[in-house]
């Protein structure tokens, strides 16, 4: 089960990583982030430094749950076994040994006939 955890809190100690690095600690805010959740809500002013660092942080998150496009129906939805929920298409290197594998079961299956 994964661990709650509070945004805010999670804001505020990003926040007080990043803020040491300014540049610019007195320049007035260029921003307000403001933080609402069932724990309560805040409001953050940042300067530039932090604010270009945030949206530094969020542009190269990647979801853990990403694991690629379905190269068939292209849904985004593949399972931690590479096989999307979608079409039922397997990927990756079983799901190409699969493919394979039906391929030559087809063929043969086709002369036999």
């Amino acid at each position: 089960m994964t661990e709650p955890l509070d945004p805010a809190a999670v804001v505020a100690e990003f926040l007080d990583r990043v803020s040491p690095y300014d540049p610019a600690p007195d320049a007035p805010p260029v921003a307000v982030l403001g933080v609402r959740t069932a724990l309560g809500e805040a409001t953050f002013p940042v300067g530039d430094h932090v604010l270009r660092a945030l949206c530094k942080a969020l542009a190269s998150y990647r979801d853990p749950d990403d694991r690629g496009t379905c190269v068939q129906c292209g849904s985004r939805r593949l399972d931690e076994n590479l096989h999307c929920r979608d079409c039922g298409r397997l990927h990756g290197i079983l799901g190409e040994v699969i493919a394979q594998h039906a391929r030559r079961v087809a063929a043969q299956n086709g002369r036999q006939t």
